[in-house]
């Protein structure tokens, strides 16, 4: 791709007027925070930062505004919205840091953000800190991002009735943390709200602190490793079937196709300078023993693909492209991959004949050619062999 592409051109445009709103609501939003002190309903959310493992700094997130504020932290319900208006919910949010030892999850303060992470509803919060709040940006591509941050001198939390499957895996302690992420998954909690428990704590028989970024992969491979275990034993399905989405920049293609399962996944990203990237891994039955060159994005993926093969009841094998394009220019976290892929899987599927023909579709729908997603996929180039050889 070249920088007079139309849409390349198009698409930066974009990143451009998104990160501009993005600097100017940064400032405003600091400027309407007091540097001291702050007072607001909590989504509830909290967050636990990896920098200094094991002292980690574990807080809450909290707005300067009060009532129901349970959208600022939701990606499961944020369908519609648009990456500005997603970045612009995370930046209200103010982050409160105080530091703690990760292997001692105990103690007042740190009990106070576990009953906040178990909460029903928005939690009334008021914040006073040592020096005051600092404007700031910290971009992760596994967590949501948000605002402003201050160390913590004091707080004060209001009361909530607790999730009672949320209250029960917390106050099992001779159930794992595996058991604990399965149980609640399978009781409808939703994935963004078990991976903020696990992060402050509230699991398993050896209980830590667990940052933020590696409890949304924890739990996002925890689950879709025993769906994918589930559907060994069921039938294979009957077609090759490609499926699609696009979100915040992001496109999709699934491709499914009659196998044991078998898994891969494939991004490919373009710079501002037109040249394009790619990144890959994989796995077979037997599950994946490394970790993933393309990290946390590989297992989010791999939920929305096994979700939807457990929900039908059949095994295949399934190769998930992902191209990721300029106008995504700020990262919102991984849950937008997950969400991405399960948009896809909840849609309507095309039958296809093989995998040139699964490459040819899949690429109609990126500006990423079905020659470079073979060239780039073990999978693909594994299966066209396999396609030449039955016709030889």
């Amino acid at each position: 791709m070249c920088t007079t592409d139309p849409v390349h051109q198009d698409s930066r445009r974009i990143r451009e007027v998104l990160l501009a709103a993005w600097n100017k609501h940064l400032a405003e939003a600091g400027a309407m925070t007091s540097p001291d002190e702050l007072s607001g309903s909590s989504p509830p959310s909290v967050f636990v930062g990896a920098y200094g493992y094991p002292r980690v700094g574990i807080g809450p997130l909290v707005p300067a505004t009060h009532g129901d504020t349970s959208i600022l932290d939701a990606p499961e319900r944020w369908n519609t919205e648009t990456l500005s208006e997603i970045i612009r919910y995370r930046l209200d949010l103010v982050r409160g840091i105080k530091h703690v030892r990760a292997d001692e999850p105990d103690g007042r303060y740190v009990e106070s953000l576990q009953e906040m992470a178990m909460s029903v509803r928005p939690i009334d919060s008021e914040l006073l800190f040592e020096r005051g709040i600092t404007r700031s940006y910290e971009q992760d591509d596994h967590a949501t991002p948000f605002g402003s941050v201050g160390q913590i001198k004091s707080t004060s939390f209001s009361n909530a009735p607790s999730h009672p499957a949320l209250e029960r895996a917390y106050g099992d302690d001779d159930m794992d943390a595996r058991q604990a992420v399965l149980s609640l998954y399978r009781a409808g909690v939703d994935v963004t709200r078990i991976q903020k428990c696990l992060s402050v704590g509230m699991f398993g028989i050896k209980r830590r602190l667990v940052p933020t970024k590696w409890s949304i992969t924890a739990v996002d491979s925890i689950i879709s490793r025993q769906l994918a275990l589930d559907i060994m034993d069921t039938p294979e399905i009957d077609s090759w079937r490609v499926f699609e989405s696009e979100r915040l920049g992001n496109a999709y293609s699934v491709i499914l196709y009659p196998h044991t399962w078998r898994y891969e996944m494939v991004e490919a990203w373009h710079t501002d300078g037109g040249a394009t990237g790619f990144g890959s891994d994989s796995e077979t039955h037997s599950g994946m023993n490394h970790t993933p060159a393309i990290a946390g994005a590989y297992f989010a993926a791999r939920l929305g693909v096994s979700e939807y093969l457990a929900r039908s009841k059949v095994c295949a094998g399934a190769l998930v492209l992902r191209e990721i394009r300029p106008e995504y220019s700020v990262p919102v976290g991984v849950w937008q991959v997950r969400q991405g892929v399960r948009d896809a899987m909840r849609g309507p599927f095309k039958t296809v004949d093989g995998i040139a023909e699964a490459l040819s579709v899949a690429s109609a729908h990126t500006s990423t050619s079905a020659q470079e997603w073979l060239s780039y996929s073990g999978t693909a180039h594994a299966l066209k062999q396999k396609s030449l050889t039955e016709f030889a």
